[in-house]
């Protein structure tokens, strides 16, 4: 039988329970109820005057507010408050009825610049969601992998302009030098001057590390460079990942652990390369307990092997083919010969030691007149005077080990997992939570979405664990009596001493 006027209830005046009109396994009910959200109003109680001015909007619905924009990727803050009219389940999980107006889409942009610009509120708010899920022992940190991802700026590619750069000093710079110094008093050369321009710019094998994203970069030491700078956000960086690809980005380094909860997270522009930047991702983790750090090959430099291993880490890195010309011998097949300190080409002759450079790179070279004769020479070098050179880091044992390390059994399947986890995590980001390019303009703000973003993740995946094992409305009174298992920068966040 056919029905006709099914839109007859269009008017019908009726009597509803906001609560009955949401369903019960409906993700926002769930996330509702795994985390106590009253922990927000602790956050923010000194940005609001105690006695003073109108009655606020309730700062618990203010941070929803982008939660709901970042946990469903929509694309603006405008689209959300439209979404938010005629959802019933974004009205009820702010608190709405019915009846009550959305707040104005322009009222969290006020509020973050009146209250929450300059603080790390929403750093905050990810801590205090991290320690949720250390104290239901979902995070196992032995094993760590970390990488970066590009999140395109809102910025037009053609309004640049260009400015003289300054390189930051190298988190490893005062050690390196000291140790070049020991290098070289060791092989009877005179420490390096400070001031000296003698091998500043002729570095013959600049530092591993895997292609840089940054145009023009030069040798660590270098102090300026001309770089693209973009007029509209100058606080992002020129992006080029290969000939595809040439934008104004974000550059976003996150570690995770071995399943798939986020860690800890940096913002930095897209032109510095992931290894400059890693020292500050690494200060945030280095106390959870790491056994093993898994990172790709940009992060396979000798300064970070050392620092990694130095702390008790094991690093595990790929192999990273030698990047020499098509036609000459590889690297590898100079032997070097430890207990002489000399390197052995493929033709039996000695390269011998003859100074350490300024970027820590030992250079051993060869006999010219002993190589102009020999059939091998257009393998070897393309030099005028015949002089092959060989270069080997101070710190380059480090590396050594994590040749052996990604050879131990069971590191081939580990190093596999970070497509499981960290390119996962960035592949879910990126299709479900907006995370391909941002609206916003400048660093701050791209912490907050950040932030926001990464804490949505590990909120929703929490949400379902608990859910799944029925712990939602669980209270365990025992949280602080775990919190020797919560990282060192969360508890600080925590007790209220984060700087």
């Amino acid at each position: 039988m056919m029905t006709q006027n099914a839109d007859k209830k269009r008017e019908q005046i009726q009597f509803l329970c906001m609560d009955d009109m949401v369903p019960k396994d409906h993700l926002l009910r769930i996330i509702d109820q795994a985390i106590d959200w009253n922990f927000i109003y602790g956050l923010v109680e000194e940005s609001y005057s105690p006695d003073n001015g109108r009655p606020s909007m309730d700062p618990v619905m203010l941070i929803k507010l982008p939660f709901i924009q970042y946990l469903y990727g929509i694309k603006s803050m405008r689209q959300t408050c439209k979404e938010i009219q005629v959802n019933v389940a974004y009205r009820w999980f702010l608190g709405l009825d019915m009846i009550d107006p959305v707040p104005h889409f322009s009222t969290f942009g006020k509020n973050y610049t009146r209250r929450f610009k300059d603080t790390d509120l929403f750093e905050q708010i990810f801590a205090r969601i991290l320690a949720e899920c250390y104290r239901y022992r979902l995070v196992d940190p032995t094993e760590v992998f970390v990488d970066a991802t590009h999140v395109k700026a809102r910025a037009n590619n053609k309004r640049v302009q260009k400015r003289i750069a300054h390189e930051e000093a190298l988190f490893y710079e005062e050690l390196l030098k000291k140790e070049i110094n020991q290098d070289r008093e060791a092989h009877g050369k005179n420490p390096l001057k400070e001031n000296s321009e003698k091998d500043k710019d002729d570095d013959p094998s600049p530092p591993s590390g895997g292609s840089s994203s940054e145009e023009g970069q030069k040798t660590s030491f270098v102090d300026t460079k001309t770089i693209k700078c973009s007029t509209s956000d100058p606080e992002s960086g020129w992006f080029r990942k290969g000939e595809h690809k040439h934008v104004f980005a974000y550059a976003v380094e996150t570690a995770c652990d071995k399943n798939g909860w986020i860690l800890g997270y940096t913002i930095h522009p897209g032109n510095e390369h992931d290894s400059r930047t890693f020292p500050q991702l690494y200060d945030k983790i280095k106390n959870i307990g790491i056994k093993t750090l898994v990172a790709d090959a940009g992060y396979k430099t000798p300064a970070i092997a050392k620092l990694l291993m130095d702390d008790g880490i094991r690093p595990l890195l790929p192999y990273k083919a030698p990047m020499t010309k098509e036609g000459f011998f590889k690297k590898y097949e100079y032997v070097y010969d430890e207990y002489y300190d000399c390197y052995l080409c493929p033709g039996d002759k000695i390269l011998t030691y003859k100074t350490t450079n300024r970027n820590g790179y030992r250079e051993y070279k060869s006999c010219g007149e002993t190589c102009g004769s020999c059939p091998s020479l257009s393998r070897c070098t393309g030099s005028k005077d015949h002089v092959k050179t060989v270069t080997r880091h101070i710190w380059e044992p480090y590396l050594e080990r994590c040749e052996e390390i990604r050879h131990t059994y069971g590191m081939k399947e580990l190093y596999a997992k970070r497509k499981e986890t960290i390119e996962r995590l960035f592949g879910t980001a990126k299709e479900n939570h907006g995370f391909r390019y941002t609206q916003m303009f400048g660093k701050a703000r791209m912490e907050m979405k950040v932030g926001l973003t990464f804490a949505c993740m590990n909120l929703k995946k929490l949400a379902k664990m608990k859910e799944r094992k029925g712990l939602v409305n669980d209270t365990d009174s025992g949280f602080w009596s775990q919190i020797y298992k919560i990282p060192q920068w969360i508890r600080k966040i925590e007790l209220g001493f984060a700087s």
